[in-house]
């Protein structure tokens, strides 16, 4: 069975790049930003077996044929599941979309109901359309290159957009324990890695005013406390 698992991930070219030692195993092609946690913390709540490979921005990675042979977009995380529907493989890139997939397959941090399920999926849309773009032009503007620009309109711009988000979570994460009622889902995988590099890694804490959102730090506090979320943030570990 290995070996034929084995000769079916050959068939992808960016196994010739990152030949997996595990092919029974999900694989994963990643780098610990807040996209790509998304998926290592997925795998380590649900317990799936998988085997990471890092994509190292600072030798341009994701750029090569083989990573964009999986990913077009050449963004990571990206995944070949050798166990996928119909027990073929399944290739995916974006994030949202492997959360979404990993939930149907194991059953997991998806809410049971028809309703539950597309609040689950409204707020990952919420994550992915808002939350990720927004603050990562904060990060750009106020941590990387944008940050020498002279005209502070555009940071200023962003830093609107991030408060007003912020503000939306605040007024909905109250009274709850998580973005969907009590249950924790996809949704919160995918957005609470958000927060936590807007205020953390980017350091624009005090620029969107986070003291005045107790909610979203209670929150992302929680979340912060699952162990499976700890030993995600780190995965794959970095040179170095």
């Amino acid at each position: 069975m290995t070996q034929t698992l084995a000769t079916a991930l050959s068939d992808f070219p960016i196994t010739r790049k990152w030949p997996a030692q595990h092919p029974d195993r999900l694989q994963l092609y990643s780098l610990p930003t807040p996209n790509g946690v998304k998926v290592s913390i997925m795998l380590e709540e649900a317990g799936l077996p998988y085997e990471v490979h890092l994509v190292s921005f600072g030798t341009n990675d994701q750029m090569s044929p083989e990573f964009r042979s999986l990913s077009p977009n050449n963004k990571i995380p990206a995944i070949i599941d050798p166990d996928g529907p119909g027990g073929k493989p399944l290739p995916l890139f974006e994030s949202g979309a492997i959360l979404l997939y990993l939930a149907e397959k194991t059953g997991k941090f998806m809410t049971g109901s028809a309703a539950g399920r597309y609040e689950t999926i409204q707020w990952l849309m919420f994550q992915m359309g808002g939350i990720g773009p927004m603050f990562g032009q904060v990060g750009f503007f106020h941590k990387f290159a944008g940050k020498e620009y002279e005209d502070k309109r555009p940071r200023d711009r962003y830093i609107d957009e991030a408060k007003r988000l912020l503000n939306v979570l605040e007024q909905h994460m109250a009274g709850r324990a998580w973005l969907v009622g009590d249950e924790y889902t996809i949704a919160d995988i995918a957005t609470w890695p958000w927060v936590r590099n807007l205020v953390g890694f980017y350091g624009a804490g005090d620029l969107v005013e986070f003291a005045k959102f107790p909610n979203v730090k209670r929150v992302l506090d929680a979340f912060l406390a699952r162990p499976a979320v700890e030993r995600g943030l780190n995965i794959p570990k970095r040179p170095g």
